[in-house]
């Protein structure tokens, strides 16, 4: 029998960090470690109770179990385009601007696919989520990484962007809050990158799940004046309203990008389920002692994140917003690969390396707020012990 081989694009990528970490994990806790994860950002509360309550509802009419629209219930794009005024003050039209999404993770597939041919340019940001590299590799596209520095604030520079060929590149990848960094861009980053989008005839894809995430100033790209025309914001209800299991996301864009995009999901995915949509346009008519009360939790989180990151003498800048908290190891550490696995193995405790993000997380560690306080306390404790030990 002749071997049979998958195809070259299986070959060029690496499966996903966390898919074989959090089953050495699984393994090693089943066998006694009982190792703590603050690694993935998987948020650990229930969605708002009329949430689940119109989810069981919708969920008993017998007429709700058919296939949907590709382009998702009218109701669904409504509450969508209803939330970005409230929260952004963008005004969409839920006709055509608005398309929902099974995740943002799909958004970044579906994207890849409607802009970049085999051989076109894609701009990643290094550090950044590594879904956008390996969805470019499976597309055949061709990745230029730009840097994001702790120097530079974690910002795009626009000098190095301009010296690349940007006639080759079609589209860009920008995540503000930042993941794993936290940093926060104002509105001025928002019109430079819009500036070069429009110059260079650039898509500038904004990924933006993480705004209401310790964030009392949540931002859209689209709040640029004309951005609509060159970007695409990608959006979610995974962590701002406790739905990452539930698969509900959007893009927002003008309606030539969405009409494209909706060519290449209808060829994908056959729709979501009806009571899903219906729930999840009640998720977003969530007032805002909704949004009170998720800052409270993470922030509560975060002062004893804090204290892990100063008990292991990593630099942090506690203006960092989103789901995590993002510190750089000390000078006697090689890597923070190197903290990182300690930790895992000696503290019993999990956090993310920064190098899976890129070249310029090397020396970085990111713990994530998705762990109840009195696991975070526990985390703290197995760290102090293991500093005794270790003298980090």
């Amino acid at each position: 029998m002749k071997k049979i081989k998958p195809a070259q694009r299986v070959e060029d990528i690496k499966e996903y960090y966390f898919s074989k970490k959090l089953r050495e994990l699984a393994k090693l806790n089943s066998e006694g470690a009982d190792i703590i994860s603050l690694g993935i950002g998987g948020p650990d509360r229930a969605p708002d109770a009329e949430v689940i309550a119109t989810l069981q509802r919708e969920a008993a009419v017998e007429s709700n179990h058919s296939y949907q629209s590709y382009n998702g219930l009218p109701e669904l794009r409504r509450a969508f385009a209803d939330w970005y005024l409230d929260k952004y003050g963008v005004k969409l039209n839920p006709e055509n601007e608005i398309l929902p999404l099974i995740g943002s993770k799909e958004g970044v597939l579906h994207l890849s696919l409607t802009f970049l041919n085999p051989g076109d340019g894609v701009l990643v940001p290094d550090p950044g989520y590594p879904t956008y590299t390996s969805v470019s590799n499976l597309v055949g596209a061709k990745v230029f990484k730009y840097n994001l520095t702790e120097e530079n604030g974690w910002l795009p520079d626009f000098e190095e962007l301009e010296k690349l060929p940007l006639d080759e590149i079609k589209l860009m990848w920008v995540n503000y809050p930042h993941m794993p960094t936290g940093r926060q861009a104002d509105i001025e980053i928002f019109e430079k990158l819009i500036d070069f989008g429009r110059r260079h005839a650039i898509v500038i894809a904004h990924d933006n799940p993480y705004s209401f995430i310790l964030n009392k100033e949540p931002r859209s790209i689209l709040q640029v004046e004309g951005a609509i025309d060159v970007a695409v914001e990608l959006n979610s209800l995974s962590k701002s309203h406790n739905m990452a299991g539930w698969r509900v996301a959007m893009a927002a864009s003008n309606p030539t990008f969405i009409s494209w995009m909706l060519k290449v999901k209808s060829n994908i995915d056959s729709g979501q389920f009806k009571p899903v949509m219906l729930a999840a346009a009640q998720a977003l008519k969530a007032i805002q002692n909704w949004y009170d009360e998720l800052y409270d939790v993470y922030a509560e989180r975060r002062k004893i994140a804090e204290e892990i990151m100063n008990e292991l003498g990593c630099y942090f800048d506690p203006e960092q917003r989103g789901l995590f908290l993002w510190g750089r190891v000390p000078e006697n550490m090689e890597s923070g690969e190197k903290l990182a696995d300690l930790l895992f193995y000696d503290a019993k405790v999990f956090v993310t390396p920064g190098f899976i993000f890129g070249e310029n997380g090397n020396r970085y560690i990111r713990i994530s707020l998705c762990a109840k306080p009195e696991k975070l306390r526990e985390a703290l404790s197995r760290i102090r012990a293991l500093n005794k030990r270790h003298s980090l």
